[in-house]
């Protein structure tokens, strides 16, 4: 008896990294459908759509179109706006992963009948007789880790990622050995339904409430327009005279915008992560000695990780400090190239020094 295909379904933004993950899983033989997730309402995603389903036709693969535009606005955009709100920098991707990509769209990849759900992430996962481990892709430059540290083993899986070993390179040179034309695509922005800048999709989307700004000693110095415009370790766009000043804090309750001109004061040691996702399922034994990321584009950095409030919240030391430690921002914790799971910034602890 003939042994049936492994089905599996790939998300198909239209860009040369989701049209090689669909390109590569049918030359490994298996039986692939693209799928494209409306998202957003915009010309950008109209283009993508058309793009995407041309990618379909070429590789002679079924293509669905699947609107999420409702669920993506109360589970990602509505979470990001209330993030800003809150004086924080929360990561749209991350939690659109979670959410939307393997939350939603795993979902309905299983209802049709799918082995699989495969994007075009540059991850890597090993899959092992007790666990199954998630991976930093063999491009250091381009791994996307960073953003999955939500993951968990049911997830994982059901999860391909097919250019973990790639790099850029090999895929783009793939692309034209499959005649795709995607080649002249510029590289998609980190957050996708922000047409121009963060501040201006904030301005749309959030009043202005002027307070006060002062420098660390507490002097005034002049007015902001509102937090949400601000993010800690920000230069530009603070707009004062005799600067250049950085952002250092923000005091929700009092509606203060600190700053200093001394960018030394922006470095901490110690953080406290809130709402932690251990991938393997089971918390580590702590104190663990672990490399962390306290943003995507943020080199690793080597620390003790340990309880703050057991379980709720952990305690991460660094060995050297950090510049601009982000509350909302995402912490990833990683051992040996493998990402043991992450959690959310919650504050920072202590000035450190460089």
């Amino acid at each position: 008896m003939r042994k049936l295909k492994k089905k599996v379904i790939v998300a198909i933004s239209g860009g040369v990294d989701s049209s090689m993950a669909a390109a590569l899983l049918k030359k490994a033989g298996f039986n692939v459908t693209g799928i494209f997730m409306k998202l957003y309402n915009s010309p950008r995603f109209k283009k993508s759509k058309k793009r995407a389903k041309k990618i379909a036709e070429i590789l002679e693969i079924p293509f669905l179109s699947l609107d999420l535009q409702k669920e993506f606005k109360n589970k990602v955009i509505d979470c990001f706006l209330a993030g800003y709100k809150k004086g924080r920098t929360p990561n749209p991707c991350v939690v659109c992963n979670k959410e939307i990509k393997f939350g939603l769209l795993l979902e309905k990849t299983l209802s049709l009948g799918a082995d699989f759900i495969a994007t075009g992430h540059y991850a890597r996962i090993q899959r092992g007789k007790e666990r199954i481990r998630l991976l930093k892709a063999k491009d250091k430059e381009k791994d996307q880790s960073y953003f999955l540290w939500q993951l968990n083993q049911d997830q994982l899986k059901r999860i391909l990622f097919p250019l973990g070993d790639y790099t850029k390179t090999q895929v783009r040179n793939l692309a034209k050995k499959f005649k795709l034309p995607v080649l002249n695509i510029p590289e998609s922005q980190e957050i996708c339904f922000i047409q121009t800048t963060i501040n201006d999709f904030l301005k749309k989307h959030l009043k202005t409430k002027p307070g006060k700004i002062i420098d660390k000693e507490g002097k005034t110095i002049s007015k902001h327009k509102g937090l949400w415009f601000y993010t800690i370790g920000q230069r530009k766009g603070i707009e004062l005279a005799g600067g250049p000043y950085y952002v250092l804090d923000k005091d929700l309750k009092k509606n203060l915008l600190i700053v200093t001109k001394k960018e030394k004061d922006l470095y901490r040691r110690e953080l406290i992560a809130k709402d932690v996702n251990w991938i393997s399922g089971k918390e580590p034994v702590l104190p663990l000695k672990v490399k962390a990321k306290i943003r995507y584009r943020h080199e690793l950095a080597s620390g003790s990780l340990n309880y703050h409030q057991k379980p709720k919240t952990y305690h991460l030391i660094f060995e050297r400090s950090q510049r601009a430690v982000t509350p909302g921002q995402s912490i990833v914790f990683f051992k040996r190239g493998e990402v043991l799971g992450g959690g959310i910034i919650k504050k920072s602890l202590s000035l450190g020094n460089n």
